[in-house]
């Protein structure tokens, strides 16, 4: 199985639904996936390939990952968090359909990529007016791309305005980590190949 990211929702913010960064390395070993890392405290979880006669050889898809994950912070922390799990293809195609490329090299920080588990629908999207703000969204392959040219920090243009909106849920990363676990998953991607 290739590597993934686990991408957690909303954990970490001012002190709520805390998920340690020692936590989710011990699960995703205990799980069974291959040198498992963290990447800051936003919850992203980087994974390695399964070993063999673990549960995580039994996952076939991100989808399986994501309700891993899931099943094991419920389990240890009794916290239900909604995971999305990406592979190292998924975020080369985001880097490949990045909409705001001269921002995102200027001001890695102001440009978000927004992961869904579920794709909003075509018909929600259509009623999100965004007259009035500074902001740019672009949507593509269930994935949201925004520009915050003053930065999220201050936006109108907030999760819950978007979930009125769209009426679903996904989690943001800036620019600069969405490279930074891309670079990670290249590794165990790499790392995973067998040698010569």
């Amino acid at each position: 199985m290739n590597a993934h990211a686990a991408l957690l929702r909303g954990v970490n913010v001012g002190g709520h639904r805390s998920v340690p960064a020692a936590v989710l390395r011990s699960l995703g070993a205990d799980a069974g996936f291959a040198a498992p890392a963290t990447l800051l405290t936003s919850g992203n979880l980087v994974l390695g390939g399964a070993l063999p006669g673990t549960p995580a050889a039994s996952c076939t898809s991100p989808a399986d990952v994501a309700d891993l994950v899931r099943a094991e912070l419920r389990s240890r922390l009794d916290l239900d968090v909604d995971v999305v799990a990406v592979t190292l293809a998924d975020l080369d195609a985001v880097v490949a359909a990045n909409p705001f490329p001269a921002e995102s090299e200027a001001a890695p920080s102001t440009v978000l990529v927004t992961f869904y588990l579920d794709p909003p629908e075509p018909q929600r999207l259509a009623g999100l007016d965004l007259t009035g703000f500074p902001e740019r969204v672009v949507w593509t392959g269930g994935v949201a791309f925004t520009h915050y040219p003053s930065g999220a920090g201050t936006s109108r243009l907030t999760p819950a305005y978007l979930r009125r909106v769209v009426g679903v849920d996904g989690t943001a990363r800036n620019w600069s980590t969405v490279l930074k676990l891309r670079s990670l998953l290249a590794e165990r991607e790499h790392a995973d190949q067998p040698k010569d």
